[in-house]
């Protein structure tokens, strides 16, 4: 197995990073930051979001595995003190590979349209302040939304901002994303839903402002302005993350132990 390390940046997540390839290699496993098959991402949720991001363009050949050194997170099934045997199952075992669903925004601007990949979700805000945008599905204006700012989540992302905001929870084997509202206006002039809605994988979703409106838009943790934006089309991407698992961990036990336990 061919494997990359990437840390936290902290003094624990180094130390634990300098223990994995010092027992890897006791191990025979090679290292490779270019290509390698197996990317594990040391610290937590937020390590995982660079590491996808750094591996974006390896998506059919690599699989991720996470380590967490706070607590349990959505994206990490092993903790800190699990490291040793988690290198050992690397070397000696062929782990189960799941894959998750990503979501796709394609920005159309007058020079050209630009395409991104989010693993937990994308988020759109009015850089002046209230967001007033047009919300079709498939082509027919849905409503025009009046607010804060709109997410748009990825199965594995309705845990975070999308749950925030008052999203539902949905299982990763679903090929959907969930559209929420953050802060909308409703009153006896404007109006919107009210509550996030969920769109299978053949259904697209795009939000259309006024090309001068700058926005602040937000692929996971990376933060932009985009200015002079036409469109925006969100759907299921037709690529996945491949998770690599060495042991159990179903969704439900990670959600109860993240919000419940």
């Amino acid at each position: 197995m061919i494997y990359s390390i990437l840390d936290k940046g902290d003094d624990v997540s180094r130390a634990l990073a300098a223990r994995f390839r010092e027992q890897a290699d006791r191990l025979g496993l090679k290292s490779d930051d270019e290509t390698p098959e197996l990317v594990v991402s040391i610290g937590g949720d937020g390590t995982m979001l660079q590491a996808f991001h750094r591996f974006r363009d390896q998506l059919d050949t690599v699989s991720f595995v996470g380590v967490h050194t706070g607590h349990l997170g959505f994206y990490a099934d092993w903790q800190k003190d699990e490291l040793e045997e988690l290198v050992r199952l690397i070397a000696e075992a062929k782990p189960r590979i799941v894959q998750y669903p990503l979501v796709q925004a394609e920005i159309e601007q007058p020079d050209g349209k630009t395409v991104h990949l989010a693993l937990n979700e994308f988020t759109l805000k009015s850089v002046d302040g209230t967001l007033v945008a047009g919300v079709y599905i498939n082509g027919e204006l849905f409503e025009m939304f009046r607010g804060d700012g709109v997410v748009i989540s990825t199965p594995t992302g309705s845990t975070a901002y999308n749950k925030s905001v008052g999203g539902a929870i949905l299982h990763p084997s679903l090929e959907a994303m969930q559209i929420a509202e953050i802060a909308s206006i409703n009153n006896r002039v404007y109006r919107t839903l009210g509550s996030s809605i969920v769109l299978p994988k053949h259904h697209c979703c795009e939000i259309r402002t006024e090309e001068n409106e700058p926005l602040i838009f937000s692929i996971d943790h990376l933060v932009m302005q985009v200015d002079h934006v036409r469109t925006i089309r969100f759907r299921v991407a037709e690529q996945k993350i491949s998770f690599a698992r060495f042991r159990p961990f179903p969704f439900w036990n990670r959600v109860r132990e993240s919000f419940i336990n």
